[in-house]
């Protein structure tokens, strides 16, 4: 089990993120207030650890466009957060992870019957697609089948309540954004502290 810190929009924050023991750092290419350009995204992770996740978010985009982003950025992995299919998913030869927005155990199936290896479980939709700092019923999710899937949670973590995230879901992975920022950028501070916990609850 490890962690991703999304929304990373300078070098400080990503190479805090991965002296700390993050496995991935994501960078948002959609409508966000952490939104990045690919130059930008570019030179961060040329910083980087090559076996570190570099992860593009995209919200309902053109392959064409993720392609190009893709290439000009450097970015290792792919997560649609916004209504793409299976079909569209498994157009690409990066590792794609899958995001879905869980308001009800209904949700769920949707999860399993989506074609890729790792999904992104969030809290429901506001604003944006992601990055509302709200949690989900964790509860839901508990126990449940996802048929082989790596689970990827998300949604108001931080780090007074990763290691209860942790105990409940047992996820492959924990992504978190504006839980470790201050007024809206990422608090260097806080990324060690929520890293730490993750790394306690390895132990």
């Amino acid at each position: 089990m490890t962690a991703k810190i999304c929304g990373i929009t300078n070098k400080d924050a990503a190479l805090c993120a991965v002296k700390h023991g993050a496995k991935a750092v994501g960078f948002v290419f959609a409508k966000s207030k952490r939104k990045i350009s690919p130059e930008d995204a570019k030179e961060i992770i040329a910083e980087l650890p090559g076996d570190i996740w570099k992860v593009g978010v995209f919200v309902n985009e053109s392959k064409e466009n993720i392609d190009e982003i893709v290439k000009v950025s450097g970015i290792n992995v792919i997560q649609l957060h916004g209504d793409e299919t299976s079909e569209f998913a498994a157009q690409f030869s990066l590792p794609v992870i899958k995001a879905f927005s869980i308001q009800s155990e209904a949700d769920l199936q949707t999860v399993v019957d989506f074609t890729c290896d790792y999904v992104l479980l969030d809290s429901p939709r506001e604003h944006y697609h992601g990055g509302n700092g709200k949690t989900f019923d964790w509860n839901i999710i508990k126990d449940y089948d996802f048929n082989g899937k790596k689970v990827i949670l998300a949604g108001g973590l931080h780090k007074d309540n990763v290691e209860t995230a942790l105990k409940t879901v047992k996820p492959y992975m924990v992504d978190v954004s504006s839980g470790v920022e201050t007024e809206g950028k990422k608090d260097l501070l806080k990324i060690e502290e929520f890293l730490n916990k993750v790394t306690v609850r390895n132990q």
